[in-house]
């Protein structure tokens, strides 16, 4: 870790770590609350070593009972994690990530309401995992706009500003999201360049996570010449990384 952590500076680059799949903040299994909180206290170790600032934890299934119940439970482990764990780690941000199936927790109320447990707790946000749970929903600008504002009502203009940011196209059916699509791929959404007018127009420095299919760094790419092209438009400079 220490190896990437040089490498990374001397490249100019800022790293992030995506704790593991198997976490489940929802659960009502004390063995996988227990075994969620080993998985983040080894992320955490992992991020720190490697001079991450930023761990991206999916919140995990609603399974049964409502979704209140859910929450509640994601909500208590949470705290746990922030009672036990992250006084160890004052430079680490948590990234509660906004989930695409609709048996998952991870709307966008929902995760705003989790990350107001603590400062150090910031969204994860999937814009494409949004498009895909609300069957459709991020169709332009004005839905960009929507979310951000939503995020800046409920935990300030200060997270929006600094956003961390996944995004891709995806193609969803009836229960939200199926698969992670490619930006070549046209017919899916959501479409990246009302969000780099969006980012240019406002100045925000978000970190932004290219999850596209089999083509994460063509996207990336294709994203940060978007994103370039709105800047030289605008006639500033920023600094989305």
């Amino acid at each position: 870790e220490t190896e990437l952590a040089g490498a990374a500076a001397e490249h100019g680059i800022a790293l992030s770590l995506h704790a593991p799949y198997f976490i489940n903040l929802a659960s009502d299994d004390p063995k996988v609350q227990e075994s969620s909180l080993n998985h983040i206290r080894k992320a955490l170790a992992a991020a720190a070593a490697m001079e991450a600032e930023r761990i991206v934890v999916h919140p995990g299934s609603v399974g049964k009972g409502t979704r209140g119940e859910a929450v509640d439970r994601a909500r208590r482990l949470l705290e746990r994690v922030l009672e036990e764990l992250m006084s160890d780690y004052p430079g680490i941000k948590l990234c509660l990530e906004t989930m695409g199936k609709i048996n998952q927790v991870g709307t966008l109320e929902e995760i705003i309401e989790l990350c107001q447990l603590a400062d150090c707790l910031i969204p994860a946000v999937d814009f494409g995992h949004l498009h895909a749970r609300g069957l459709g929903a991020v169709k332009g600008k004005g839905e960009f706009e929507e979310i951000l504002a939503r995020i800046a009502a409920g935990l300030g203009a200060e997270v929006v500003q600094d956003l961390h940011i996944h995004f891709s196209p995806i193609e969803f059916g009836k229960g939200g999201e199926l698969r992670h699509r490619t930006m070549a791929e046209r017919e899916y959404g959501p479409h990246f360049e009302p969000l780099a007018e969006i980012i240019v127009r406002h100045r925000l420095t978000p970190v932004i996570i290219s999850e596209s299919a089999g083509t994460q760094v063509e996207d990336a790419l294709r994203m940060q010449e978007l994103y370039r092209r709105c800047l030289e438009g605008e006639g500033g400079e920023g600094n989305a990384v």
